[in-house]
């Protein structure tokens, strides 16, 4: 019995009308980076475990997916080994590499590796696929592409102002109405600080971080299983309380700060970024929220999450400041800060919304129907002159009946059709048929050229 084909949960494949609209929004987030000045990498796929593990915080790295080594990989495992059951020590000596993450550590790596070929500060974008052996539901995938762009070798905020144009500019483009959400992981260490846990920063970002998933009292919960003393608790919670404006949050703020210096500094460093915003036209609201942490444990500073405000999903892009993600690598000092689009969730928003151009689909603009061998090989010079001009054409492959290829120009939405036989041989003309009108009529190459080339335009 032949084995029925399938593909991993989580992962999906991509038809060719799919295909032209995910070009769309690369192409789109690629023009932007461009606009500012941002250059193209590519890192391999795999990456050593050691350059992935002790990135993400713990929760992260229970999501790598590990390769196994090649060859007799069991050959490294002792029976003491087995005995023990201890996953983490077998995983390791059997496995040496593992599918990226994210793009943001191997960028590190790469800025480490290459460091002598680099001008700092150096601007980066990468659009590659990454992995996460997370569980797959709506908006969540274990295969999915990052669209990454950082600046590396600069500790100013001016960066941080630039990311937010660029992830505003990004979403007007596509048109999707988006909320681009702020905060400071300084803040959140002073918050820490003031409510007595200040070694306990890990544990409270990454509880109160899933406050939209599983809500307030799940984030207490949470809270309490880690060891936070009820009191620390409750001091909590009117910061998760807080509202207002921007400006007003950040007043509050100032004062219930006042006992913590790096709280402060995060107060300082959020207006600064809101005094150089808000003279911009901004089209997108920027939304200072307090409760944003963002799990990864290499940021230091500010932090963004966009937020579609017209579609049910998670977040689609997201990023902030680091200070020191390469002196893991022996390269220390060097201060980072990026953003990275979602492609993968952003083109479902797009999808719900419906919200792709006409010409999306980059289609077949010109079908030449096949009539005969004499008749292809006439053709075959027209077609390397239509294509020159810029247009997008093809020879139907074999001499089959009219309906049948007319029927293949419908399917795959080719709006016009050429039609050369004895008679328009012996004419120089074609018949050029519009298959979205009907209308057919008899018109020199060149007039087919320039008729195709306007209605393209």
């Amino acid at each position: 019995m032949a084995q029925k084909p399938s593909i991993p949960k989580g992962t999906r494949d991509f038809t060719p009308v799919e295909m032209s609209r995910r070009n769309y929004i690369f192409e789109t987030i690629r023009q932007v980076y461009h606009l500012y000045g941002y250059r193209q990498i590519e890192t391999p796929a795999m990456e050593q475990l050691s350059t992935l593990m002790g990135k993400y915080g713990e929760e992260g790295d229970k999501l790598l997916f590990k390769i196994l080594n090649s060859g007799d990989f069991l050959s490294a495992i002792t029976d003491d080994d087995w005995k023990e059951k201890s996953l983490p020590k077998v995983s390791a000596r059997i496995s040496e590499k593992g599918l990226r993450y994210d793009l943001t550590v191997p960028f590190a790596r790469f800025v480490v590796q290459h460091r002598s070929e680099l001008t700092f500060p150096f601007k980066r974008y990468q659009i590659q696929p990454v992995w996460r052996a997370d569980r797959p539901q709506r908006g969540r995938y274990r295969e999915f592409f990052q669209c990454d762009a950082d600046v590396v070798g600069s500790d100013s905020l001016l960066c941080e102002v630039e990311l937010i144009q660029i992830m505003d500019e990004v979403f007007r483009r596509l048109g999707i109405n988006v909320v681009i959400k702020m905060n400071n992981r300084k803040i959140l260490a002073g918050i820490a600080e003031v409510i007595g846990e200040a070694e306990r920063i890990v544990d409270i970002t990454v509880a109160i971080d899933k406050l939209d998933k599983i809500g307030r009292e799940g984030v207490i919960a949470e809270l309490r299983t880690k060891g936070i003393s009820d009191s620390a608790i409750d001091r909590l919670q009117p910061v998760i309380d807080l509202r207002g404006s921007n400006r007003e949050k950040m007043a509050a703020l100032r004062s219930v700060l006042e006992g913590s210096e790096i709280g402060i500094r995060g107060v300082e460093e959020t207006e600064y970024i809101l005094d150089h915003i808000e003279p911009l036209p901004l089209k997108a609201h920027l939304e200072t929220e307090l409760t944003l942490a963002r799990g990864l444990n290499y940021y230091t500073g500010a932090i963004f999450e966009v937020k579609a405000l017209d579609a049910e999903i998670g977040s689609i892009t997201g990023g902030g400041r680091y200070d020191n993600l390469t002196g893991v690598f022996g390269m220390a000092g060097l201060s980072g800060v990026g953003i990275s689009f979602g492609a993968d969730r952003i083109y479902d928003v797009l999808n719900q919304l419906d919200l792709y151009p006409e010409d999306t689909l980059r289609t077949t603009q010109l079908l030449f129907v096949h009539f005969g061998e004499r008749e292809a090989n006439y053709l075959l010079p027209l077609i390397a002159r239509v294509r020159a001009a810029g247009i997008r054409a093809e020879l139907y492959p074999d001499a089959a009946k009219m309906k049948k290829q007319l029927g293949y120009a419908d399917a795959n939405a080719i709006p016009f059709v050429a039609l050369v036989g004895e008679d328009e041989m012996s004419t120089g003309r074609i018949q050029l048929k519009d298959m979205r009108s009907g209308e057919q009529r008899a018109v020199t190459l060149d007039e087919l050229i320039a008729a195709l080339s306007e209605s393209h335009n």
